[in-house]
């Protein structure tokens, strides 16, 4: 491999950038947006392995489906992800190449669907936490229970019920090495889209099981598995910050990864937001990875270029 590799993990705000623009125009202009942030890292003299969310893409699709059941069967939580790394994959290529194009440049992205192995004893299988899908009032819930009731459905901080799903930990991408050939051939590539399609084995062959992996996390298992040079965590906010929030807030630029760890240990990171991107970030640090930057889209090429963003390094 002559260039340097950079695995990029795009965020949900790189897909629907707020409240209110989630149609699919929305949704390409995003893209079209964070293409070109994508192209000054390519610039910069790496190979870009891109990851992406895919959540509220799935929730739509599961919305589509209920609405349309009394007219056609219902798509399962697997096929709604595999088909989310089909759709966004597509988007992110075609932007991708076009806008190396627009720069006067040579450039090949391929998307592919992608299955991430994990355990079928994981202790997320016994207790469900991920919140999927649209909310429910509690009067409906006879009715969803009577149409799913393989559902889980529990409340979702006052707002209503959603039902939940197991977050397992990813152990294996299944398609590793067609990703490693498509580097070493030249390609970027588009690839674990929303953590990957969960899959167990069971007797020597893959299953779909029903469940969502943790987009970084398995962001960070690919970027150890292809011995990454860079690992780059995109997010909403420009800068990681600890006391985030209070008048003390501090930003963080470079920071070595045996503090960030205690920063994490001390609490600054919540679980629902921040936490899985720095358990990511120090995951691949840990196991050989140099550098992880986490940013917001925009500070992306900045990040490169001119030291912007949150740097942890060994």
């Amino acid at each position: 491999m002559n260039k340097k590799i950079a695995v990029i993990a795009i965020g949900g705000n790189s897909l629907i950038s707020s409240k209110g623009k989630e149609s699919l125009e929305d949704q390409h202009m995003a893209v079209f947006e964070t293409a070109r942030h994508i192209a000054d890292i390519i610039e910069a003299g790496y190979q870009a392995v891109v990851t992406h969310g895919n959540g509220p893409q799935v929730g739509f699709i599961l919305a589509r489906s209920d609405l349309a059941a009394h007219e056609i069967h219902r798509i399962s939580l697997v096929i709604a992800v595999a088909d989310t790394q089909g759709a966004i994959g597509y988007e992110i290529q075609q932007n991708l190449d076009n806008e190396m194009r627009r720069r006067g440049r040579k450039s090949r992205t391929v998307s592919l669907v992608t299955q991430v192995l994990v355990d079928k004893n994981d202790p997320g299988f016994k207790n469900p936490t991920k919140f999927i899908g649209g909310f429910y009032e509690e009067s409906q819930l006879p009715e969803i229970r009577k149409n799913h009731p393989d559902w889980i459905l529990k409340a979702d901080a006052n707002r209503g019920f959603r039902r939940v799903v197991a977050s397992p930990r990813p152990q294996g991408i299944v398609e590793l090495e067609a990703v490693e050939n498509m580097v070493k051939a030249g390609f970027n590539v588009v690839t674990v889209g929303g953590g990957g399609i969960p899959v167990i084995e069971e007797n020597g062959r893959l299953e779909g099981v029903p469940a969502v992996i943790d987009k970084d996390l398995a962001t960070c298992l690919l970027a150890e598995k292809l011995k990454s040079d860079l690992l780059i965590i995109s997010t909403g906010v420009p800068q990681v910050a600890i006391n985030f929030g209070r008048p003390d807030e501090e930003k963080l630029g470079r920071v070595k990864a045996g503090q960030m760890a205690r920063y994490l240990a001390e609490g600054h990171f919540p679980p629902g937001s921040m936490g899985p991107k720095i358990e990511a970030a120090l995951n691949f640090l840990r196991n050989g990875g140099r550098e992880v930057i986490i940013t917001d889209p925009p500070n992306l090429g900045a990040a490169i270029k001119e030291n912007k963003g949150t740097h942890i390094i060994n």
